[in-house]
Protein backbone atom coordinates (compact mmCIF):
# COMPACT_ATOMS: atom_id res chain seq x y z
CA UNK A 1 0.00 0.00 0.00
CA UNK A 2 1.08 3.55 -0.70
CA UNK A 3 1.41 5.55 2.52
CA UNK A 4 -0.27 8.95 2.62
CA UNK A 5 -0.24 11.08 5.79
CA UNK A 6 -3.65 12.08 7.14
CA UNK A 7 -2.89 15.79 6.93
CA UNK A 8 -5.21 18.39 5.44
CA UNK A 9 -3.04 18.35 2.33
CA UNK A 10 -3.11 14.57 2.24
CA UNK A 11 -6.90 14.19 2.27
CA UNK A 12 -7.54 15.06 -1.41
CA UNK A 13 -4.56 12.89 -2.37
CA UNK A 14 -6.22 9.96 -0.59
CA UNK A 15 -9.41 10.44 -2.57
CA UNK A 16 -7.61 10.72 -5.91
CA UNK A 17 -5.33 7.75 -5.22
CA UNK A 18 -8.25 5.50 -4.27
CA UNK A 19 -10.15 6.71 -7.35
CA UNK A 20 -7.12 5.74 -9.44
CA UNK A 21 -7.33 2.20 -8.11
CA UNK A 22 -4.28 2.34 -5.84
CA UNK A 23 -4.38 0.80 -2.36
CA UNK A 24 -3.64 3.27 0.44
CA UNK A 25 -2.37 3.12 4.00
CA UNK A 26 -3.56 6.40 5.48
CA UNK A 27 -1.04 7.06 8.23
CA UNK A 28 -0.43 9.45 11.13
CA UNK A 29 -4.02 9.65 12.37
CA UNK A 30 -4.24 10.93 15.93
CA UNK A 31 -7.62 12.63 16.31
CA UNK A 32 -11.24 11.57 15.95
CA UNK A 33 -12.00 14.60 13.77
CA UNK A 34 -9.21 13.79 11.33
CA UNK A 35 -10.24 10.14 11.28
CA UNK A 36 -13.74 11.21 10.21
CA UNK A 37 -12.19 13.17 7.33
CA UNK A 38 -10.08 10.15 6.36
CA UNK A 39 -13.14 7.91 6.14
CA UNK A 40 -14.90 10.49 4.01
CA UNK A 41 -11.86 10.78 1.72
CA UNK A 42 -11.85 7.01 1.21
CA UNK A 43 -15.57 6.86 0.46
CA UNK A 44 -15.27 9.81 -1.92
CA UNK A 45 -12.51 7.98 -3.80
CA UNK A 46 -14.62 4.85 -4.15
CA UNK A 47 -17.62 6.88 -5.30
CA UNK A 48 -15.54 8.73 -7.87
CA UNK A 49 -14.26 5.42 -9.23
CA UNK A 50 -17.79 4.00 -9.43
CA UNK A 51 -18.96 7.12 -11.28
CA UNK A 52 -16.17 6.53 -13.78
CA UNK A 53 -17.51 3.04 -14.40
CA UNK A 54 -14.50 1.32 -12.87
CA UNK A 55 -14.51 -1.65 -10.45
CA UNK A 56 -13.87 -1.13 -6.74
CA UNK A 57 -13.84 -4.74 -5.55
CA UNK A 58 -10.03 -4.83 -5.74
CA UNK A 59 -9.43 -1.63 -3.74
CA UNK A 60 -8.12 -1.92 -0.19
CA UNK A 61 -7.18 0.65 2.42
CA UNK A 62 -6.33 0.92 6.10
CA UNK A 63 -6.59 3.91 8.42
CA UNK A 64 -3.58 3.92 10.77
CA UNK A 65 -4.54 5.46 14.11
CA UNK A 66 -1.48 6.07 16.30
CA UNK A 67 -2.09 5.15 19.92
CA UNK A 68 0.66 5.18 22.56
CA UNK A 69 2.11 8.53 21.51
CA UNK A 70 -1.13 10.16 22.67
CA UNK A 71 -0.57 8.90 26.22
CA UNK A 72 3.07 9.95 26.15
CA UNK A 73 2.15 13.56 25.46
CA UNK A 74 -1.03 13.77 27.55
CA UNK A 75 0.59 12.12 30.59
CA UNK A 76 3.34 14.76 30.59
CA UNK A 77 0.69 17.47 30.55
CA UNK A 78 -1.21 15.83 33.41
CA UNK A 79 1.94 15.46 35.49
CA UNK A 80 2.72 19.16 35.00
CA UNK A 81 -0.63 20.26 36.44
CA UNK A 82 -0.49 21.81 39.89
CA UNK A 83 -4.08 21.56 41.10
CA UNK A 84 -4.03 19.99 44.59
CA UNK A 85 -7.81 19.62 44.80
CA UNK A 86 -7.79 17.63 41.52
CA UNK A 87 -4.86 15.36 42.36
CA UNK A 88 -6.94 12.17 42.52
CA UNK A 89 -8.69 12.97 39.25
CA UNK A 90 -5.40 13.75 37.53
CA UNK A 91 -3.79 10.51 38.66
CA UNK A 92 -6.83 8.50 37.54
CA UNK A 93 -6.46 9.86 34.00
CA UNK A 94 -2.85 8.84 33.48
CA UNK A 95 -2.62 6.31 30.66
CA UNK A 96 -6.27 6.70 29.69
CA UNK A 97 -6.31 9.12 26.73
CA UNK A 98 -4.89 6.78 24.07
CA UNK A 99 -7.12 3.76 24.58
CA UNK A 100 -10.17 6.00 25.07
CA UNK A 101 -9.44 7.67 21.73
CA UNK A 102 -8.99 4.29 20.05
CA UNK A 103 -12.24 2.90 21.44
CA UNK A 104 -14.23 5.91 20.23
CA UNK A 105 -12.46 5.78 16.86
CA UNK A 106 -13.60 2.17 16.52
CA UNK A 107 -17.18 3.24 17.19
CA UNK A 108 -16.85 5.80 14.43
CA UNK A 109 -15.49 3.04 12.18
CA UNK A 110 -18.52 0.88 12.93
CA UNK A 111 -20.90 3.78 12.30
CA UNK A 112 -19.38 4.23 8.84
CA UNK A 113 -18.61 0.69 7.70
CA UNK A 114 -21.02 -1.39 9.77
CA UNK A 115 -24.52 -2.43 8.80
CA UNK A 116 -25.94 0.99 9.67
CA UNK A 117 -23.54 2.88 7.40
CA UNK A 118 -25.84 4.06 4.61
CA UNK A 119 -23.19 5.65 2.41
CA UNK A 120 -20.88 2.63 2.51
CA UNK A 121 -23.89 0.32 2.16
CA UNK A 122 -24.38 1.59 -1.39
CA UNK A 123 -20.71 0.94 -2.15
CA UNK A 124 -20.89 -2.49 -0.53
CA UNK A 125 -23.38 -3.42 -3.23
CA UNK A 126 -20.51 -2.75 -5.67
CA UNK A 127 -18.27 -5.18 -3.69
CA UNK A 128 -16.40 -2.41 -1.86
CA UNK A 129 -14.09 -3.36 1.01
CA UNK A 130 -14.13 -1.71 4.39
CA UNK A 131 -11.27 0.63 5.17
CA UNK A 132 -10.01 -1.33 8.15
CA UNK A 133 -8.80 0.55 11.19
CA UNK A 134 -5.18 -0.14 12.07
CA UNK A 135 -3.66 0.53 15.50
CA UNK A 136 -0.13 1.87 15.12
CA UNK A 137 2.46 2.76 17.75
CA UNK A 138 1.28 0.05 20.13
CA UNK A 139 4.44 -0.61 22.11
CA UNK A 140 4.22 0.59 25.71
CA UNK A 141 6.43 3.64 26.19
CA UNK A 142 5.84 4.01 29.94
CA UNK A 143 7.36 1.13 31.97
CA UNK A 144 4.75 1.75 34.66
CA UNK A 145 2.07 0.38 32.33
CA UNK A 146 1.56 -3.27 31.29
CA UNK A 147 3.75 -4.15 28.32
CA UNK A 148 0.72 -5.47 26.43
CA UNK A 149 -1.58 -2.55 27.32
CA UNK A 150 -2.16 -1.35 23.77
CA UNK A 151 -2.89 -4.86 22.53
CA UNK A 152 -5.03 -6.26 25.35
CA UNK A 153 -7.33 -3.24 25.39
CA UNK A 154 -7.74 -2.84 21.62
CA UNK A 155 -8.92 -6.15 20.18
CA UNK A 156 -11.90 -6.17 17.83
CA UNK A 157 -13.21 -7.42 14.46
CA UNK A 158 -11.80 -5.87 11.27
CA UNK A 159 -9.06 -4.11 13.24
CA UNK A 160 -5.33 -4.59 12.77
CA UNK A 161 -2.58 -4.13 15.34
CA UNK A 162 0.96 -3.54 14.09
CA UNK A 163 2.57 -5.18 17.09
CA UNK A 164 6.35 -4.64 17.45
CA UNK A 165 8.36 -7.87 17.95
CA UNK A 166 9.07 -7.23 21.65
CA UNK A 167 5.40 -6.54 22.34
CA UNK A 168 4.35 -9.61 20.36
CA UNK A 169 6.62 -11.83 22.42
CA UNK A 170 5.14 -10.35 25.60
CA UNK A 171 1.60 -10.84 24.35
CA UNK A 172 2.23 -14.46 23.40
CA UNK A 173 3.54 -15.00 26.92
CA UNK A 174 0.89 -13.26 29.03
CA UNK A 175 -1.48 -11.28 26.80
CA UNK A 176 -5.23 -11.60 27.24
CA UNK A 177 -7.25 -12.53 24.15
CA UNK A 178 -10.78 -11.18 24.07
CA UNK A 179 -12.96 -8.60 22.38
CA UNK A 180 -12.16 -5.40 24.25
CA UNK A 181 -12.30 -2.56 21.74
CA UNK A 182 -15.99 -1.84 22.24
CA UNK A 183 -16.14 -2.50 26.00
CA UNK A 184 -16.68 0.21 28.63
CA UNK A 185 -17.27 2.98 26.10
CA UNK A 186 -18.88 5.25 28.65
CA UNK A 187 -15.66 5.31 30.66
CA UNK A 188 -13.78 6.23 27.49
CA UNK A 189 -16.05 9.19 26.86
CA UNK A 190 -15.84 10.31 30.48
CA UNK A 191 -12.04 10.16 30.38
CA UNK A 192 -11.83 12.49 27.39
CA UNK A 193 -14.38 14.83 28.94
CA UNK A 194 -12.39 14.86 32.18
CA UNK A 195 -9.20 15.78 30.33
CA UNK A 196 -11.02 18.69 28.73
CA UNK A 197 -12.31 19.84 32.12
CA UNK A 198 -8.68 20.05 33.30
CA UNK A 199 -7.80 22.32 30.40
CA UNK A 200 -6.08 19.72 28.25
CA UNK A 201 -6.94 20.41 24.62
CA UNK A 202 -6.77 17.10 22.75
CA UNK A 203 -7.14 18.97 19.48
CA UNK A 204 -3.90 20.80 20.18
CA UNK A 205 -2.24 17.61 21.39
CA UNK A 206 -3.11 15.66 18.26
CA UNK A 207 -2.09 18.53 15.97
CA UNK A 208 1.33 18.61 17.63
CA UNK A 209 1.64 14.85 17.23
CA UNK A 210 0.71 15.09 13.57
CA UNK A 211 3.30 17.83 12.95
CA UNK A 212 5.99 15.84 14.76
CA UNK A 213 5.06 12.71 12.82
CA UNK A 214 5.23 14.44 9.45
CA UNK A 215 8.61 15.93 10.34
CA UNK A 216 9.91 12.51 11.37
CA UNK A 217 8.64 10.93 8.14
CA UNK A 218 10.23 13.71 6.09
CA UNK A 219 13.58 13.21 7.80
CA UNK A 220 13.40 9.46 7.18
CA UNK A 221 12.56 10.00 3.49
CA UNK A 222 15.38 12.52 3.07
CA UNK A 223 17.77 10.04 4.68
CA UNK A 224 16.62 7.36 2.23
CA UNK A 225 17.18 9.65 -0.76
CA UNK A 226 20.63 10.63 0.50
CA UNK A 227 21.54 6.97 0.92
CA UNK A 228 20.38 6.16 -2.61
CA UNK A 229 22.29 9.14 -3.98
CA UNK A 230 25.46 7.98 -2.25
CA UNK A 231 25.10 4.47 -3.61
CA UNK A 232 24.58 5.82 -7.13
CA UNK A 233 27.78 7.85 -6.84
CA UNK A 234 29.68 4.86 -5.45
CA UNK A 235 28.37 2.66 -8.26
CA UNK A 236 29.48 5.13 -10.90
Amino acid sequence: MVKIPATKAGLPAITETIAAGINVNVTLIFSLDRYREVREAYLAGLEKRVDAGKPISNIASVASFFISRIDSKVDKMLESLDIPEEKTKIESLLGKAAVASGKLAYQDYEDTFGEKGIRFGKLRDQQAKRQRVLWASTSTKNPAYPDTKYVDEMIGPYSINTIPPKTLIAFLDHGVVGRTIDQDLESARKALDALSSLGIDLGQVTQELESEGVESFAEAYTSLLNSLQKRMIDFQ
